[in-house]
């Protein structure tokens, strides 16, 4: 059975919205988890009265993305989850995107999967999957080079974001849960995929399975929104912030072949430390 595993702060509408989008799924041999991390604007009274299906673990206000999913997958293999998909609370699901990634774990037990990501304004995609370079860091957007006719299918990228991400029992016995204590926020998704993938497990982007998405709602474009003094340093040391020094760095040794370490290293400290600005 699947587990999908939602971490929440707050956000209330976001959540509902999610949950309506999981219940109109054309396939419905799943479960939810939502992880509510100390919630205050009644997200807690909303889930009994017009979600008692959805399995609730409670946090205390303290565990940020990589804590909260690691509780509800906690809680979801003591429920005999044979997989888990983390997902965050602003996306919609289209009604055939569990249809479309259940088929495909079926076809490819051991994979990691994630969704074409769409701008839920406007329907268009803006997030395909990529692939990294380690040599050079740079990174091939698999959206710049797929014609539209080829935008189906699986296609194996370096990384997935969590936003939907589903992870077979295999990989979980192989590898544990996210590393919550070197990467309490960011990066942890993207971190848990590449471990993965060097572990011998395959990393797709499912082009037919689509979530929708709210592309400005993420922490680090708020906080690039704000260009302040402040803003800047929550950019390079807030446990939200996108452009984390000390994330960037842990991520970078657990990943990066070491012969491009110390380029990959410089470059990505650069472009943190003056990309604020420039977005």
């Amino acid at each position: 059975m699947l587990y999908v595993v939602i971490p929440v702060f707050n956000r209330k509408q976001y959540t509902r919205d999610c949950l309506l989008s999981l219940r109109q799924q054309t396939r419905a041999d799943f479960r939810v988890v939502v992880v509510d991390d100390g919630s205050t604007d009644g997200t807690a009274q909303m889930l009994a009265q017009e979600f008692p299906e959805v399995e609730v673990v409670t946090g205390n206000g303290q565990l940020f993305w990589t804590a909260g999913v690691n509780a509800g997958i906690r809680r979801a293999l003591a429920l005999k989850a044979t997989c888990v998909m983390t997902m965050n609370n602003d996306v919609l699901a289209l009604p055939n995107f569990m249809a479309q990634m259940l088929a495909a774990a079926e076809r490819h037990p051991t994979a990691l999967l994630g969704p074409l990501e769409l701008d839920v304004s406007t329907g268009e995609p803006v997030y395909g999957g990529e692939r990294l370079d380690w040599r050079t860091n740079t990174r091939r957007d698999l959206l710049t080079e797929l014609a539209p006719a080829e935008r189906h299918g699986l296609h194996p990228v370096t990384y997935l974001p969590g936003r939907g991400l589903l992870v077979p029992l295999a990989v979980i016995e192989a590898i544990g849960l996210f590393d919550e204590q070197r990467l309490p926020h960011y990066l942890a998704d993207f971190d848990y995929t590449s471990v993965a993938r060097r572990h011998g497990f395959p990393v797709f982007c499912n082009y037919d399975a689509r979530l929708s998405t709210y592309p400005e709602e993420s922490g680090q474009e708020q906080t690039r929104r704000q260009r302040s003094l402040r803003g800047y340093y929550q950019h390079l040391f807030g446990i939200r912030g996108g452009g984390n020094l000390v994330n960037f760095t842990h991520f970078t040794f657990k990943n990066c072949p070491r012969p491009y370490l110390p380029y990959y290293l410089l470059n990505g400290y650069a472009r943190r430390l003056v990309g604020y600005f420039l977005h």
